[in-house]
């Protein structure tokens, strides 16, 4: 008796399909990225990739944010929190578990231009992402005002390593998801609630 495409789609092999799809449509995104030609950005995007290297950017905005008492302050605190979950969670967890191959950034003919190093560190999940999308999250929920520049720059953030070859694009997306997600865990345990 032959199995019908419905059942074959719920079967193991249907999964192993889905994940092979999904692998090769994050593979074509990275290779449009790199195939895309945008000198003025270039720069920029590296240079923020760099920047973002061991959370320097959310640190100096914490610090920032430190200096007035009150929320501000509270936000830094949860802020600088959720990026110690995220980056625990990503570097520790994460990459040990998934192991996946950082792109080749030579085979897809990212520009010289944009290179960064390429980190020794398994591709899955982006570890930048993941503490920048923690670090915007936490202090959005507390200073609500902050939240769409944070946000956006944590997208940037993100972007850039895609753009600097690093990355796939589901790497920054389940970095973004792991970011997300630490964040909120970071608040609930302050007994923070979102405005």
């Amino acid at each position: 008796m032959t199995s019908s495409p419905r059942e074959e789609e719920e079967t193991p092999g249907g999964i192993g399909a889905v994940l092979s799809d999904l692998r090769a449509v994050d593979g074509a995104l990275y290779a449009a990225v790199a195939a895309t030609p945008t000198p003025t950005l270039d720069r920029g995007l590296r240079r923020l990739s760099h920047a973002a290297d061991h959370s320097k950017i959310s640190f100096a905005v914490a610090a920032a944010l430190a200096l007035s008492p009150g929320r501000p302050r509270r936000a830094a605190v949860l802020g600088v929190g959720a990026v110690a979950v995220a980056s625990a969670c990503a570097n520790l967890l994460g990459k040990r578990l998934v192991r996946r191959a950082r792109p080749d950034r030579e085979a897809a003919r990212v520009i010289v231009d944009r290179h960064v190093p390429m980190p020794t560190s398994a591709s899955f999940p982006s570890g930048h992402t993941a503490s920048a999308v923690a670090f915007a999250t936490a202090v959005g929920a507390v200073l609500p005002p902050a939240a769409l520049p944070l946000t956006a720059l944590a997208c940037a953030v993100g972007y850039s390593r895609i753009h600097t070859g690093v990355h796939y694009p589901g790497d920054v997306l389940a970095g973004a998801v792991l970011g997300a997600t630490s964040a909120t865990a970071v608040l609930t345990l302050a007994g923070v609630r979102a405005e």
